[in-house]
């Protein structure tokens, strides 16, 4: 049950905005079934039967409220709209950044990191393998460029993991493709989100064997939390995991935290889980 004092980091947040998120026109780009194709349809919206929250009102007060509800103290959001920049800016003591940076364009992702880092506001670079344009596997020269620049500054690197949920090919994500990361790159803080399914058995493995290598929960309602993760969290585990949300692209935070309510997690384990990993591995202060 979660701790009654409890505090949280959340590893994917959001802001309800009808602002176009062009970083996913590559992914878009891919699509051949219809209902994936069609104006205005959400590219997970097949998935939760909702498609991204249009904004009423201002989207970063929408989200700051939602989390002072839940006890949220900072997000962590994808630079992809001028919402989440806006956030980051006006608001580092609650919201920082990830940088989505494009792998075939190397020289303009690695001097984009370059020039991130001088913004205090920036935790991390997220990668999307399957959402580039051709898709760019986990594990392709590619993206090690990309790699050596977040080791020489100290951030740590969000990459999807396991089956895309979108309807495009999801080789490139393949959970086994991490192991070479991880030891072609051991100073690498490498976080996997998305589920790692249906390999999540592996993707225990392999964090057992690297010690770099993590797993948030994002993209996933607690009830629906792969059992190995969960029993990995509750051993061997318990700095390797942590939460994330996904308010709200298709998941309320009233949903979440009330399922979270039944999560089996060990009293232990709460408090790694919510924030303490987190803070270490994105080095928030």
């Amino acid at each position: 049950m979660l701790p009654a004092d409890r505090r949280a980091v959340d590893c994917w947040i959001g802001f309800p905005t009808s602002e176009p998120i062009q970083m996913l026109d590559p992914l878009r780009a891919q699509f051949k079934d219809a209902e994936s194709r069609s104006e205005g349809t959400s590219h997970v919206g097949f998935l939760f039967g909702a498609g991204i929250v249009h904004d009423e009102v201002d989207p970063v007060t929408t989200t700051l409220v939602a989390m002072d509800e839940h006890g949220i103290d900072v997000g962590l959001v994808q630079l992809i709209t001028q919402a989440a920049h806006r956030a980051v800016r006006e608001r580092p003591d609650r919201f920082r950044g990830l940088l989505h940076v494009d792998p075939n364009d190397t020289t303009a992702a690695v001097r984009a990191i370059r020039d991130a880092v001088v913004d205090p506001g920036i935790c991390g670079v997220y990668l999307f393998p399957a959402g580039a344009n051709p898709q760019v596997a986990v594990d392709d020269p590619l993206h090690y460029p990309i790699y050596q620049a977040c080791v020489d500054h100290h951030l740590a690197v969000v990459v999807n993991a396991g089956v895309v949920g979108p309807r495009v090919p999801s080789w490139s994500q393949d959970v086994m493709r991490f192991d070479q990361v991880c030891f072609d790159f051991p100073d690498l803080r490498v976080v996997m989100c998305h589920g790692a399914e249906p390999d999540e058995a592996l993707a225990v493995k392999l964090m057992l064997k690297w010690p770099g290598l993590h797993f948030m929960t994002s993209g996933f309602a607690p009830r629906h939390y792969p059992q190995a993760i969960l029993d990995y969290a509750n051993s061997r585990g318990t700095e390797k995991v942590m939460y994330a949300g996904y308010y709200p692209y298709g998941l309320t935070l009233e949903r979440i935290f009330g399922e979270l309510e039944q999560l089996p997690l060990r009293d232990h384990v709460w408090p790694a889980f919510l924030h303490e990993n987190a803070r270490r591995v994105f080095r928030l202060s």
